[in-house]
């Protein structure tokens, strides 16, 4: 991509959104060399004010008074494309959307044409492919270490799920939600299933609601279908845990089976590989205390922006290749609907 790099200039960022997550989006900003947080803006100012940076309660005129170059939007979907038409619209060169982007397939693919058609660089704040287990899990996919790759399969467990109060201390509107397992956690897999094996021919899925309390969905399965037989496998219960100091470190525990061997993804982050026959593991990537959420994949996918805007390198995740996640996610809750396999996504 072409660079947008003006000499050793920092970028100027401004967030949208200081909700419960939006604190590990402004604690990696501030580590960024070649950025500068320049304004915070959230419809509760108060919440803005509380970041330490110049605060609004209104995007525009944030977008007119601190000028940013990027625009990182951290609320819910039902925000996005507004945010994203006035932020275009306001100047700004670059956008961060946080997952899940806009409400529907048709409304992202609006949101994407119009970046597009204005030269704005659109990214989706989807991180969890850039956790350090999966970036060491695909190495040693690429390395050849497992022969013939078989079934991958990811255990969530995230051990919040349970009871009246299941949500609210954290993210209240998960009760409220409509479809809650994979339209906002399950979407992880969706991405993280594609960035290690591909994209899938076909989708299985069979979900359900076992918390009363919530609208949506917090248990289910979903399967992907590959060639040559391989399968990769979702199971999320979000009432279950899983052994881990904290449960929200990996979210869940994965299987990686090949031929030659097996890789196990614990919840303590660490990566072990068991060759083909034997008991004893060798470690690929060590836990350790990572910084921010989830192996630090906040900052790592900021940077991995920042680096691309300035230095021309290729970025993943681009709003264009992530209207194929939205297809899939909609595929799966089709399927569930249907009771069958689905092989035909939308048009993406």
């Amino acid at each position: 991509m072409k660079s947008m790099n003006e000499g050793s200039k920092a970028m100027r960022v401004a967030c949208l959104g200081a909700g419960y997550f939006a604190q590990f989006h402004y604690e990696a900003w501030r580590r960024v060399t070649r950025a500068h947080l320049v304004g915070a803006c959230d419809r509760d100012q108060e919440k803005a004010e509380a970041t330490g940076l110049a605060a609004f309660g209104d995007l525009d005129t944030m977008l007119e008074t601190a000028k940013p170059d990027l625009l990182d939007i951290i609320t819910p979907p039902p925000t996005h494309f507004d945010a994203i038409e006035r932020a275009i619209a306001g100047g700004v060169k670059a956008i961060i959307c946080q997952k899940p982007f806009c409400t529907s397939l048709e409304e992202a693919t609006k949101a994407t044409d119009l970046a597009e058609a204005s030269g704005v660089t659109l990214v989706i704040h989807e991180n969890f492919r850039f956790q350090p287990w999966y970036r060491t899990i695909r190495q040693a996919l690429e390395s050849n270490l497992l022969g013939d790759l078989l079934q991958l399969t990811f255990r969530l467990r995230t051990g919040d799920g349970q009871g009246p109060r299941a949500y609210l201390d954290r993210q209240p509107y998960f009760q409220e939600m409509p479809r809650l397992l994979i339209h906002e956690t399950g979407v992880h897999w969706i991405d993280t299933f594609r960035y290690l094996l591909g994209e899938p021919e076909a989708v299985y899925a069979d979900l359900r609601r076992l918390n009363p309390v919530i609208e949506g969905e917090d248990a289910g399965y979903f399967v992907f279908d590959y060639a040559g037989g391989v399968r990769a496998l979702f199971d999320g219960n979000r009432l279950l845990d899983h052994a881990a100091e904290n449960c929200r470190t990996t979210l869940g525990e994965a299987l990686v089976e090949g031929t030659q061997g097996t890789i196990t993804l614990s919840g303590d982050g660490s990566v072990r590989l068991r060759a083909f026959g034997e008991q004893q593991e060798k470690v690929l990537l060590a836990a350790r205390q990572w910084q921010g959420f989830g192996g630090d994949c906040v900052g790592n996918l900021i940077n991995h922006v920042i680096d691309g805007l300035l230095d021309g390198k290729p970025l993943e995740n681009k709003a264009r290749d992530y209207l194929k996640v939205i297809a899939i996610e909609q595929a799966i809750y089709d399927s569930d609907r249907l009771g069958q396999k689905i092989r035909e996504f939308d048009s993406a």
